[in-house]
């Protein structure tokens, strides 16, 4: 038997978990207050009405409501155009 290890196991076991990054809800679609919208590194996209930043720039949701992308002043905007009032 061998009495040094292999030098292959020394080197190997650093494997981080997936961050899960990207668009989780598309134009259109319903969504509820505190749903999140957008993962992201960095500003790629930024909050507009009725949307919150996360300390990590996850773009969500503060209203229910419907999600809207657009653009103003060059920037790429997430907006919750929110329900109607029920009555």
């Amino acid at each position: 038997m061998a009495h040094k290890k292999g030098q292959g196991s020394t080197r190997n076991g650093r494997d981080s978990n997936p961050q899960y990054r990207g668009v989780k809800k598309y134009a259109g679609e319903l969504v509820r207050g505190g749903t999140i919208i957008v993962r992201q590194v960095g500003a790629h996209f930024h909050p507009g009405e009725n949307a919150g930043r996360g300390r990590d720039h996850t773009i969500y949701a503060r209203v229910d409501g419907t999600v809207r992308f657009h653009v103003r002043n060059k920037r790429r905007l997430i907006s919750i155009d929110p329900l109607p009032a029920e009555g």
